[in-house]
């Protein structure tokens, strides 16, 4: 029996694929000080997409592993930090928006990102439910190609 192939999900990432500086802002806030970094990276295997972020200041540095669902193109995001937090998003990408979201302790969030026409920007929000129902923004986040 054929089995679908991951090849054209994961084309989707390419966008991604490169350095970006990182500004986040806290709603009403100015950009938080320090400098911010993430570098997307295929993994050696060619199958799934890794992220490393570094920030300056007291925010903590994270790697994420990005893959996909070949049989349903589905993308999942493992995450996890300094602090030892580890978490598992669902994930969306395409027309130009990159959407992250989960369910789960210690509350929902979700990411929505949307690509500027020539793909050198991406302009987000992190929101959370501390409720579980209603969520507010967590802070902006804007990725800026570096190369």
């Amino acid at each position: 029996m054929d089995q679908p192939t991951a090849e054209q999900a994961l084309k989707k990432l390419e966008p991604l694929v490169g350095t970006w500086k990182l500004t986040a802002t806290p709603p009403g806030g100015e950009p938080w000080p320090g400098e911010g970094r993430a570098i997307f990276e295929w993994h050696e295997s060619g199958a799934h997409l890794i992220e490393r972020s570094t920030v300056d200041d007291e925010v903590p540095d994270g790697v994420s592993i990005i893959g996909c669902d070949a049989a349903n193109g589905t993308y999942y995001q493992l995450y996890s930090d300094d602090r030892g937090v580890c978490r598992v998003y669902e994930m969306s990408i395409g027309d130009g928006e990159w959407k992250l979201w989960r369910e789960g302790e210690p509350f929902p969030q979700r990411f929505t990102g949307r690509f500027d026409d020539d793909g050198r920007a991406i302009v987000g929000r992190w929101e959370k439910a501390e409720d579980e129902t209603n969520y507010t923004i967590d802070f902006d986040l804007t990725y800026t190609r570096v190369e």
